[in-house]
């Protein structure tokens, strides 16, 4: 028997002792608190539902694991390291875990924007943890473009996926599919989800279950679309379990449009470039009254699907006779993986399955999330020393936390709404797009609800006048922060076309009822970007209006002085008992 001791590699902390606890005290810290373990929402549910649950949560806490090595290749390592020197009481150890433990990560971009790299010498890749670390956006091309004229064309597709983790392979590259990447972890999922539908109450969540733990199990995308398929169906349900697949992250497969010698090559072979999916996992126990709030919008739905610019000019992903649209409210027990990641901000409601999914070519619909627990006002104090400052008097009767919810109920059905095809053509821009379509489609159609009964004047102002003042932020973004790039756009459109203004005192006023024509307007243009499938007119777009304006930097300042906070992080006190 050998006595060697394997040595833990070691690393060295990034941010100072001083730095460390100023970005983990509970002002530049939130906390967002999911369910605890006395909620009533726990209670209620059937002996069978909680057990089920706690198998659930176990399943959720591998998307960490998984998401971690998606994210950056060192996460894992590092976070042993870290776990090593807390218990060691190391307080540099102990405060940067928390940091680590909030983001999900060694590296992320705090609320004012500013890279934030826990361990000196792990920086992040363009390719995230999803293609080798040392590849440069040069060497990525020049492979695809040899192996393409190699006649590799399956090889190319499976790199090009967005479902695979890329490989060194000699001199070439290799995808892999995640399930067969991740075999040894997906098949523990699936283990935990068979043991959750022998308890579960719902047979419609069981038989999503069951068919989710084969795709888990077993590498085909087809698997993935019947497990989706069923997921997007589900309505009536007393647990929510979502494997989240989102493509933000990777920025190395949304360069490939800027390669014209290679996008012709791809073009010429039927290849799509996908981005790659980040995955996370999300726990929850739907809450009757908020959802049947959130089906109200349902049935118009066709109507706003007509209303749309240019409607007439391409295939709508929401059709007249469409109802496959399904939506809950959920009550949060856990997040993990890439939906719980707080980075600066952590998600409010997820419209999945994406477009690039398998599961429509076999009828599948869609799903809106909406996560109750995130969207609470933590600080109302806060919040209205922020009015104060920021938002003229008379319009303080007008901002309703509330409206923000209904804006984003707005937002993520706007993305069942125009065009289906051609946005994957935007490369690094479509995201951008994307979400300030979703945006603008929220505001420009107020007016026609209000005709259809969905809203009250008052609600329409409470949204138009909430949705201006939030959409000012503390810093300008960088470019890979679509959400927020894309509200600097509609800060810069708005004031340019009247929308708003700022007073002599320094604080907004709204010109209300100039909103939903101006986001109409705004609306038309980012429709026919996006029907160009042009890379060079959705730069140009998101240029001519991604512009910190003077404006913008006054109430910048302002809110700076008034909220500290950097980042955040999760309580998860029912998730955590569960575990035990």
């Amino acid at each position: 028997m050998s006595n060697s001791i394997e040595l833990m590699k070691s690393f060295e902390y990034n941010l100072t002792l001083e730095e460390l606890n100023k970005r983990t005290s509970s002002e530049y810290l939130i906390t967002k608190k999911f369910l605890n373990v006395d909620s009533l929402e726990y209670k209620k549910l059937e002996d069978g539902d909680k057990k089920a649950l706690a198998y659930l949560v176990k399943a959720s806490i591998i998307f960490d694991k998984i998401y971690m090595q998606l994210d950056n290749v060192h996460n894992l390592e590092v976070l042993e390291w870290l776990k090593k020197q807390s218990e060691s009481g190391d307080e540099k150890g102990k405060l940067t875990l928390k940091l680590f433990y909030g983001q999900k990560g060694v590296n992320a971009v705090d609320n004012m924007s500013k890279e934030v790299q826990l361990i000196k010498g792990i920086d992040s890749k363009i390719g995230k943890g999803f293609y080798p670390e040392d590849l440069t956006k040069e060497e990525f091309y020049t492979i695809l473009i040899t192996m393409i004229h190699k006649g590799k064309i399956n090889e190319v597709k499976n790199i090009l996926t967005q479902r695979s983790v890329v490989v060194r392979d000699n001199d070439e590259l290799k995808g892999i599919d995640y399930i067969d990447y991740f075999k040894e972890d997906f098949i523990k999922v699936a283990d935990l989800l068979d043991k959750a539908r022998e308890y579960s109450t719902n047979a419609d969540f069981n038989e999503y279950l069951d068919l989710q733990a084969k795709a888990l199990r077993t590498a085909d995308p087809m698997l993935d679309a019947y497990a989706d398929k069923k997921w997007a169906s589900l309505q009536d349900i007393p647990l929510e379990f979502t494997i989240t697949r989102e493509s933000y992250e990777d920025k190395m497969t949304a360069s490939i449009i800027e390669n014209e010698e290679l996008q012709k090559l791809l073009d010429k072979n039927n290849i799509n470039a996908i981005s790659k999916d980040s995955l996370g996992c999300r726990v929850g126990i739907v809450n009757k009254e908020g959802t049947d709030n959130l089906l109200k919008i349902k049935k118009y739905l066709p109507a706003l699907a007509k209303a749309m610019p240019n409607s007439d000019k391409y295939i709508q992903i929401l059709s007249d006779d469409d109802e496959k649209q399904t939506m809950v409210d959920v009550d949060m027990v856990i997040a993990t993986g890439d939906v719980g990641a707080y980075r600066g901000g952590i998600t409010l409601a997820e419209n999945l399955p994406n477009a690039d999914k398998m599961t429509f070519k076999i009828g599948g619909g869609r799903r809106n999330v909406y996560h109750r627990q995130i969207r609470f006002v933590s600080d109302t104090a806060k919040l209205q020393k922020k009015l104060d400052e920021i938002l003229c008097s008379e319009q303080h009767i007008y901002y309703n936390n509330e409206a923000d919810h209904l804006a984003t109920i707005g937002h993520e059905n706007a993305h069942t709404l125009g065009p289906k095809d051609s946005k994957e053509k935007l490369g690094k821009y479509s995201n951008i797009i994307e979400e300030n379509k979703a945006d603008m489609v929220s505001l420009a159609f107020l007016d026609l609800l209000i005709e259809k009964g969905m809203y009250t004047k008052d609600e329409r102002n409470q949204i138009i006048v909430t949705e201006v003042v939030c959409n000012f932020l503390k810093s300008k973004p960088i470019l890979t922060q679509a959400h927020r790039v894309r509200t600097v756009m509609q800060n810069k459109y708005f004031f340019d076309n009247g929308g708003y203004e700022i007073t002599a005192y320094g604080k907004i006023k709204v010109n209300i009822d100039k909103i939903p024509k101006i986001a109409y307007k705004m609306l038309e243009e980012i429709i026919s970007v996006q029907l160009s499938g042009n890379f060079k007119d959705a730069k140009d777009y998101v240029t001519k209006y991604f512009v910190w304006t003077d404006e913008m930097q006054l109430i910048a300042e302002k809110l700076q002085k008034i909220d500290k906070t950097l980042n955040g992080c999760v309580e998860n006190k029912l998730a955590d008992s569960l575990l035990e």
